[in-house]
């Protein structure tokens, strides 16, 4: 990367997001317009042309400068911990193995409502997750399982004990849950593209009676290495410590009812034994719109 110029580096930063890491056309848009960003702020920080050696010096300050300017432009605090976690990304690419990024802490995200997880924080979340993966694989195997979490409202443990026979994958999946109850819950289309990325990264072969998603090693992933990496990443992006693995389970909930879906649809999709397991969520959606209300309305 340090023999290109400077000006060529967003956009193999841009094929190296879609095509290596295939990541959304949004998430690529965003993270080329980031790194562009960055160049053009250094340039004018620096008083001089970037270049891989600028890159390779840069300093905690640079990073806090360039943040203070992002804020300058009006972006809040969600955006700033996501510009900031772009930037690690696009520094560690181009500078390789042996880049020095700077670790800076994000801005801490002041939480009005907190719960349920957003779209934004829970996108933010995975996003972060995976460029920050030692490994291209590994941060698309913890993208693929946080989609599952998020996206189909998984259990960490269910997502943990998929097996090779769910491949090919199709527009539902069997999921296997507490108490061995089996249940049929949908596959949206950005879900499957995760797993099916996954699955073509993976250096270890998963046969049918194998564990899906595996561990560096090969054998089977631990749910810890995934509460972790969460733990991690809100961290850097400045969410609350509600922000876990399961908290995006009750977020595929909460939105879900919000969005008109009825009870008992939605005790299948979970895989609730009981209604009275699945009518906590009525509260939960009671206590998110309270809370907008207590923040909106100018005599609450």
């Amino acid at each position: 990367m340090p023999s290109l110029l400077p000006e060529r580096w967003p956009e193999r930063w841009r094929q190296h997001l879609a095509l290596d890491r295939r990541r959304s056309v949004h998430t690529v848009r965003a993270y080329v317009a980031t790194a562009e960003r960055l160049l053009a702020f250094l340039e004018e920080h620096h008083g001089r042309s970037a270049d891989a050696a600028m890159l390779g010096a840069i300093e905690q300050a640079d990073l806090r400068a360039f943040l203070t300017r992002r804020r300058m432009d009006g972006i809040g605090n969600l955006s700033a911990a996501r510009e900031l976690s772009a930037v690690r990304g696009f520094l560690k690419f181009v500078g390789g193995d042996e880049a020095r990024v700077p670790q800076l802490k994000g801005p801490r995200v002041k939480r009005g409502l907190p719960r349920p997880v957003s779209p934004d924080e829970a996108v933010a979340l995975a996003e972060d997750i995976a460029e920050t993966a030692r490994e291209g694989w590994i941060g698309a195997r913890d993208w693929a399982v946080l989609l599952l979490l998020y996206g189909a409202g998984l259990r960490i443990g269910e997502a943990m004990g998929l097996k090779g026979d769910i491949l090919p994958l199709g527009d539902t999946l069997r999921v296997t849950g507490k108490r061995n109850k089996m249940r049929i819950v949908p596959l949206l289309p950005q879900v499957r593209q995760a797993i099916e990325t996954y699955i073509d990264q993976c250096p270890h072969p998963v046969s049918r009676d194998e564990s899906l998603f595996r561990g560096a090693r090969g054998g089977p992933l631990s749910p810890a290495l995934i509460r972790r990496a969460v733990q991690g990443a809100r961290g850097r992006l400045g969410l609350s410590d509600r922000t876990t693995p399961h908290a995006l389970r009750h977020s595929f909930a909460t939105h879900l009812l919000g969005r008109g879906a009825d009870l008992r649809s939605l005790q299948e999709l979970l895989g609730h034994a009981s209604l009275s397991s699945t009518q906590i969520y009525t509260q939960v959606d009671a206590a998110h719109l309270l809370d907008i209300y207590r923040n909106a309305h100018p005599r609450a």
